[in-house]
C-alpha cells in the first residue's frame, strides 16, 4: 500500500516565477514553494529515516523538503506538480532496497578473464624492441 502524504502537513507559499513572462510576470504570483517538515510528519519512522538519509539538495539540514514549481502559468497546476514531485520523492524511499547477495564468479567467467589477460600480455610483449636481428 503506497504511503499518502497528508495535505495538511504541506505548506505552500506563492511566489513570483522567474524568467520571461511578458507583462503578466510582474503582477501575478503563480510559482509555488512547497515546504514539508519530515520530522513533524505522520510518515512511518523507517521512511522518515531513509528520506532524511538521501543526499538530495531539496532536503535542508533541518529536515524540511523544499520543492519549487513554476512550470505552469496556473497556481493550482504548480501546486499539483509540487505535490506530485513530493509524492514521487517519498515513494522512492518507501520500499526497502533489496539486499545484495554475495556470489562467486562462474568457472567460465574466470577462464574468459584469464584468456583476455594472456592475450593482452602477448600484445604488450610484441610492442617492445625487436630482438635477435643483429
Amino acid at each position: 500500500m503506497p504511503i499518502r502524504i497528508d495535505p495538511g502537513e504541506v505548506e505552500f507559499t506563492a511566489i513570483r516565477a522567474q524568467g520571461a513572462g511578458g507583462q503578466n510576470v510582474n503582477k501575478v504570483s503563480n510559482a509555488v514553494h512547497l515546504r514539508f517538515a519530515v520530522h513533524a510528519s505522520s510518515l512511518p519512522e523507517a521512511v522518515k529515516g531513509r528520506l532524511l538519509a538521501l543526499s538530495d539538495q531539496r532536503i535542508t539540514t533541518e529536515g524540511v523538503v523544499v520543492i519549487k514549481a513554476q512550470t505552469s502559468r496556473s497556481l493550482e497546476q504548480n501546486k499539483a506538480d509540487a505535490l506530485e514531485r513530493l509524492q514521487a520523492l517519498v515513494d522512492s524511499v518507501a520500499t526497502l532496497p533489496k539486499a545484495r547477495k554475495a556470489t562467486q564468479p562462474t568457472f567460465g567467467s574466470k577462464q574468459r578473464r584469464l584468456e583476455g589477460k594472456a592475450t593482452r600480455s602477448t600484445v604488450k610483449q610484441l610492442r617492445g624492441r625487436v630482438r635477435g636481428m643483429d
